[in-house]
Protein backbone atom coordinates (compact mmCIF):
# COMPACT_ATOMS: atom_id res chain seq x y z
CA UNK A 1 0.00 0.00 0.00
CA UNK A 2 0.87 3.78 -0.07
CA UNK A 3 2.99 4.86 2.76
CA UNK A 4 2.28 8.36 3.93
CA UNK A 5 5.21 10.28 2.80
CA UNK A 6 6.96 11.86 5.47
CA UNK A 7 9.26 14.97 5.27
CA UNK A 8 12.53 14.99 6.34
CA UNK A 9 12.55 11.19 6.04
CA UNK A 10 15.41 9.37 3.52
CA UNK A 11 14.07 6.60 1.21
CA UNK A 12 15.05 4.40 -0.96
CA UNK A 13 13.75 3.92 -4.31
CA UNK A 14 16.50 2.17 -6.50
CA UNK A 15 19.32 1.11 -6.10
CA UNK A 16 21.34 4.26 -7.03
CA UNK A 17 18.64 6.40 -5.73
CA UNK A 18 16.91 7.79 -2.54
CA UNK A 19 13.96 10.53 -1.90
CA UNK A 20 13.73 13.55 0.30
CA UNK A 21 10.32 15.04 0.50
CA UNK A 22 10.33 18.93 1.08
CA UNK A 23 7.97 20.42 4.12
CA UNK A 24 6.08 22.53 1.18
CA UNK A 25 3.09 20.63 0.89
CA UNK A 26 -0.28 22.33 -1.00
CA UNK A 27 -2.54 22.62 -3.80
CA UNK A 28 0.20 22.47 -6.82
CA UNK A 29 2.62 20.39 -4.75
CA UNK A 30 0.81 17.66 -3.48
CA UNK A 31 2.65 16.12 -0.08
CA UNK A 32 5.85 18.56 -1.14
CA UNK A 33 8.70 18.51 -3.90
CA UNK A 34 10.21 15.73 -4.12
CA UNK A 35 14.12 16.05 -4.03
CA UNK A 36 16.21 12.34 -5.40
CA UNK A 37 19.86 12.04 -4.25
CA UNK A 38 21.80 9.73 -6.72
CA UNK A 39 25.13 7.78 -5.25
CA UNK A 40 26.75 7.61 -2.08
CA UNK A 41 30.54 8.01 -2.72
CA UNK A 42 29.86 11.22 -4.76
CA UNK A 43 26.32 12.29 -4.87
CA UNK A 44 24.02 14.02 -7.19
CA UNK A 45 21.13 16.07 -6.01
CA UNK A 46 18.61 16.40 -8.25
CA UNK A 47 15.48 19.19 -7.68
CA UNK A 48 16.99 20.62 -4.11
CA UNK A 49 13.45 22.21 -3.47
CA UNK A 50 12.26 25.26 -2.07
CA UNK A 51 15.11 27.34 0.23
CA UNK A 52 13.46 25.75 3.68
CA UNK A 53 16.13 25.37 6.54
CA UNK A 54 15.17 22.19 7.66
CA UNK A 55 15.09 20.60 4.70
CA UNK A 56 18.21 22.15 3.22
CA UNK A 57 19.88 20.80 6.84
CA UNK A 58 18.10 17.10 5.77
CA UNK A 59 19.80 16.63 2.14
CA UNK A 60 23.13 18.09 3.59
CA UNK A 61 22.68 15.33 6.47
CA UNK A 62 22.40 12.70 3.98
CA UNK A 63 25.40 13.42 1.33
CA UNK A 64 27.74 14.34 4.78
CA UNK A 65 30.46 15.67 2.86
CA UNK A 66 30.13 14.08 -0.61
CA UNK A 67 27.30 16.18 -2.66
CA UNK A 68 29.39 16.98 -5.61
CA UNK A 69 26.37 18.36 -8.21
CA UNK A 70 23.12 20.14 -7.58
CA UNK A 71 21.22 19.28 -10.70
CA UNK A 72 17.62 20.77 -11.25
CA UNK A 73 14.19 19.95 -13.95
CA UNK A 74 13.34 23.50 -13.91
CA UNK A 75 13.34 27.08 -12.51
CA UNK A 76 9.88 26.94 -10.60
CA UNK A 77 10.05 28.25 -7.07
CA UNK A 78 9.05 24.86 -5.47
CA UNK A 79 12.01 22.83 -7.40
CA UNK A 80 15.57 24.76 -7.48
CA UNK A 81 15.94 27.88 -4.66
CA UNK A 82 17.22 25.79 -2.48
CA UNK A 83 20.38 25.20 -4.68
CA UNK A 84 21.95 28.26 -3.44
CA UNK A 85 22.47 27.49 -0.02
CA UNK A 86 23.15 23.85 -0.62
CA UNK A 87 26.14 25.03 -3.16
CA UNK A 88 27.59 27.52 -0.13
CA UNK A 89 27.16 25.05 2.18
CA UNK A 90 28.88 21.96 -0.22
CA UNK A 91 30.75 23.76 -3.07
CA UNK A 92 28.86 21.41 -5.19
CA UNK A 93 28.34 22.33 -8.82
CA UNK A 94 24.75 24.09 -9.71
CA UNK A 95 24.07 22.49 -12.99
CA UNK A 96 20.30 23.55 -15.07
CA UNK A 97 18.69 25.26 -17.59
CA UNK A 98 18.17 28.93 -16.94
CA UNK A 99 14.89 30.19 -18.54
CA UNK A 100 15.74 33.73 -19.84
CA UNK A 101 12.13 34.49 -20.26
CA UNK A 102 10.83 35.78 -17.00
CA UNK A 103 7.51 35.37 -16.36
CA UNK A 104 6.96 36.07 -12.88
CA UNK A 105 6.84 32.14 -11.74
CA UNK A 106 10.92 31.51 -12.11
CA UNK A 107 13.50 31.21 -9.12
CA UNK A 108 15.82 34.53 -9.80
CA UNK A 109 18.31 33.32 -7.66
CA UNK A 110 19.44 29.46 -10.07
CA UNK A 111 22.82 30.79 -11.46
CA UNK A 112 23.86 27.41 -12.58
CA UNK A 113 27.33 26.81 -13.66
CA UNK A 114 26.58 24.66 -16.37
CA UNK A 115 23.90 23.68 -18.60
CA UNK A 116 22.66 20.37 -20.03
CA UNK A 117 21.91 20.16 -24.39
CA UNK A 118 19.66 17.08 -24.77
CA UNK A 119 21.38 13.78 -24.37
CA UNK A 120 24.35 15.12 -22.37
CA UNK A 121 25.72 12.77 -19.78
CA UNK A 122 26.69 13.25 -16.31
CA UNK A 123 28.87 10.76 -15.01
CA UNK A 124 31.25 9.21 -12.74
CA UNK A 125 32.15 5.63 -11.08
CA UNK A 126 29.02 5.30 -9.56
CA UNK A 127 26.40 5.97 -11.83
CA UNK A 128 25.69 8.04 -15.29
CA UNK A 129 22.83 10.38 -15.19
CA UNK A 130 21.58 11.58 -19.02
CA UNK A 131 19.49 14.40 -19.04
CA UNK A 132 16.52 14.59 -21.67
CA UNK A 133 15.21 17.96 -23.18
CA UNK A 134 11.40 17.64 -22.08
CA UNK A 135 9.86 20.78 -22.93
CA UNK A 136 6.15 21.28 -22.33
CA UNK A 137 5.57 22.41 -18.68
CA UNK A 138 7.98 25.06 -19.06
CA UNK A 139 10.50 25.69 -21.73
CA UNK A 140 13.88 25.09 -20.20
CA UNK A 141 12.41 21.61 -17.91
CA UNK A 142 14.80 18.45 -18.71
CA UNK A 143 14.31 14.68 -17.02
CA UNK A 144 17.04 12.84 -15.52
CA UNK A 145 17.74 9.39 -16.43
CA UNK A 146 19.48 7.52 -13.83
CA UNK A 147 20.91 4.83 -16.26
CA UNK A 148 22.43 2.26 -14.05
CA UNK A 149 18.60 1.84 -12.84
CA UNK A 150 16.29 2.74 -15.69
CA UNK A 151 14.88 5.18 -13.06
CA UNK A 152 13.53 8.18 -14.76
CA UNK A 153 13.37 11.76 -12.49
CA UNK A 154 10.96 13.25 -14.27
CA UNK A 155 10.88 16.93 -12.45
CA UNK A 156 7.18 18.81 -13.10
CA UNK A 157 6.96 16.30 -16.74
CA UNK A 158 4.85 13.79 -14.97
CA UNK A 159 3.12 14.06 -11.47
CA UNK A 160 2.23 10.81 -9.75
CA UNK A 161 -2.03 10.80 -9.03
CA UNK A 162 -2.26 14.06 -10.90
CA UNK A 163 -2.22 15.89 -14.61
CA UNK A 164 0.12 18.51 -15.35
CA UNK A 165 -1.45 21.77 -15.72
CA UNK A 166 0.23 23.67 -19.18
CA UNK A 167 0.41 27.42 -18.44
CA UNK A 168 0.24 29.48 -21.79
CA UNK A 169 2.74 31.38 -22.67
CA UNK A 170 5.86 29.18 -20.95
CA UNK A 171 3.38 25.90 -20.98
CA UNK A 172 3.15 24.46 -24.56
CA UNK A 173 1.02 21.65 -25.17
CA UNK A 174 2.60 20.56 -28.65
CA UNK A 175 6.05 20.48 -27.26
CA UNK A 176 4.33 18.37 -24.07
CA UNK A 177 2.97 15.88 -25.90
CA UNK A 178 6.45 15.38 -28.02
CA UNK A 179 8.06 15.59 -24.98
CA UNK A 180 5.83 12.75 -23.47
CA UNK A 181 6.28 10.78 -27.10
CA UNK A 182 10.20 11.50 -27.10
CA UNK A 183 10.61 8.94 -23.65
CA UNK A 184 9.43 6.47 -25.32
CA UNK A 185 12.61 6.14 -26.97
CA UNK A 186 15.07 4.83 -23.61
CA UNK A 187 15.05 2.36 -21.44
CA UNK A 188 12.98 3.73 -18.95
CA UNK A 189 11.88 1.22 -15.66
CA UNK A 190 10.52 3.32 -13.14
CA UNK A 191 9.47 7.25 -12.86
CA UNK A 192 10.35 9.09 -9.90
CA UNK A 193 8.19 12.40 -10.43
CA UNK A 194 9.02 16.06 -8.92
CA UNK A 195 5.39 15.30 -6.52
CA UNK A 196 4.34 12.03 -5.28
CA UNK A 197 4.83 8.23 -5.28
CA UNK A 198 7.71 6.39 -7.58
CA UNK A 199 5.49 4.41 -10.87
CA UNK A 200 6.74 1.34 -11.26
CA UNK A 201 4.46 1.13 -14.85
CA UNK A 202 6.34 3.87 -17.21
CA UNK A 203 5.32 2.75 -20.71
CA UNK A 204 1.55 2.37 -19.59
CA UNK A 205 2.13 5.45 -17.51
CA UNK A 206 3.23 7.42 -20.51
CA UNK A 207 0.72 6.09 -23.40
CA UNK A 208 -1.73 6.81 -20.79
CA UNK A 209 -0.92 10.46 -20.34
CA UNK A 210 -0.34 10.90 -24.14
CA UNK A 211 -3.93 9.46 -24.83
CA UNK A 212 -5.34 11.54 -22.48
CA UNK A 213 -4.42 14.64 -23.85
CA UNK A 214 -5.19 13.22 -27.09
CA UNK A 215 -8.67 12.24 -26.25
CA UNK A 216 -9.15 16.14 -24.54
CA UNK A 217 -7.83 17.52 -27.47
CA UNK A 218 -10.75 15.33 -29.39
CA UNK A 219 -13.45 17.10 -27.06
CA UNK A 220 -11.73 20.61 -27.90
CA UNK A 221 -12.34 19.62 -31.48
CA UNK A 222 -15.66 18.19 -31.29
CA UNK A 223 -17.01 20.97 -28.47
CA UNK A 224 -15.86 23.34 -31.28
CA UNK A 225 -17.52 21.83 -34.50
CA UNK A 226 -20.89 21.89 -32.93
CA UNK A 227 -20.65 25.44 -31.46
CA UNK A 228 -18.79 26.90 -34.73
CA UNK A 229 -16.83 29.00 -32.25
CA UNK A 230 -16.77 29.97 -28.15
CA UNK A 231 -14.90 31.69 -25.96
CA UNK A 232 -12.81 30.31 -23.26
CA UNK A 233 -15.63 31.12 -20.56
CA UNK A 234 -18.10 29.32 -22.81
CA UNK A 235 -16.01 26.48 -23.77
CA UNK A 236 -14.24 25.01 -20.47
CA UNK A 237 -17.87 23.51 -19.02
CA UNK A 238 -18.41 22.21 -22.08
CA UNK A 239 -14.66 21.06 -23.26
CA UNK A 240 -14.33 19.72 -19.06
CA UNK A 241 -17.71 18.31 -17.86
CA UNK A 242 -15.94 15.37 -16.62
CA UNK A 243 -14.12 17.75 -14.02
CA UNK A 244 -14.74 18.88 -10.79
CA UNK A 245 -16.46 23.01 -11.51
CA UNK A 246 -13.73 23.80 -8.61
CA UNK A 247 -11.59 23.46 -11.03
CA UNK A 248 -12.59 24.90 -14.23
CA UNK A 249 -10.25 28.04 -13.92
CA UNK A 250 -7.09 25.42 -13.66
CA UNK A 251 -8.62 23.68 -16.76
CA UNK A 252 -9.13 26.46 -18.42
CA UNK A 253 -5.61 27.44 -18.93
CA UNK A 254 -4.73 23.60 -20.03
CA UNK A 255 -7.90 24.43 -22.83
CA UNK A 256 -5.96 27.79 -23.85
CA UNK A 257 -2.92 25.55 -24.49
CA UNK A 258 -5.28 23.06 -26.26
CA UNK A 259 -6.29 25.64 -28.81
CA UNK A 260 -2.87 27.32 -29.27
CA UNK A 261 -1.65 23.97 -30.46
CA UNK A 262 -4.70 23.13 -32.48
CA UNK A 263 -4.03 26.73 -33.80
CA UNK A 264 -0.41 25.70 -34.51
CA UNK A 265 -2.01 22.50 -36.50
CA UNK A 266 -3.92 25.11 -38.52
CA UNK A 267 -7.38 23.81 -37.04
CA UNK A 268 -8.70 26.52 -35.26
CA UNK A 269 -8.35 30.05 -35.73
CA UNK A 270 -8.34 33.21 -32.93
CA UNK A 271 -10.37 35.93 -33.12
CA UNK A 272 -11.62 38.31 -30.62
CA UNK A 273 -11.18 36.39 -28.00
CA UNK A 274 -13.66 33.97 -29.84
CA UNK A 275 -12.19 30.99 -30.86
CA UNK A 276 -13.20 28.96 -34.14
CA UNK A 277 -13.29 25.93 -36.02
CA UNK A 278 -11.64 25.97 -39.54
CA UNK A 279 -13.68 23.26 -41.38
CA UNK A 280 -11.46 21.33 -43.98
Amino acid sequence: GMQEIVHGQVVQVSQHVRRITAPNPGVMTGQGTNTYLVGYEQVAVIDPGPAEQSHIDAILAACGDRLKWILVTHTHPDHSPAAKALAQASGAQIMGNKLADNDGFQDESFNPAASFQHDDCLSCDEFTIRALYTPGHVDNHLCFLVEEDGMLLTGDHIMQGSTVVIIPPHGDMKHYINSLRLLLDYPIKALGPGHGYVIDTPIEEIEGLIAHRLGREKKVIDVLAKLRQGSLDALTPAVYDDVDKSLHPVAQLSLLAHLIKLKKDGLVEECNDHWRYLIA
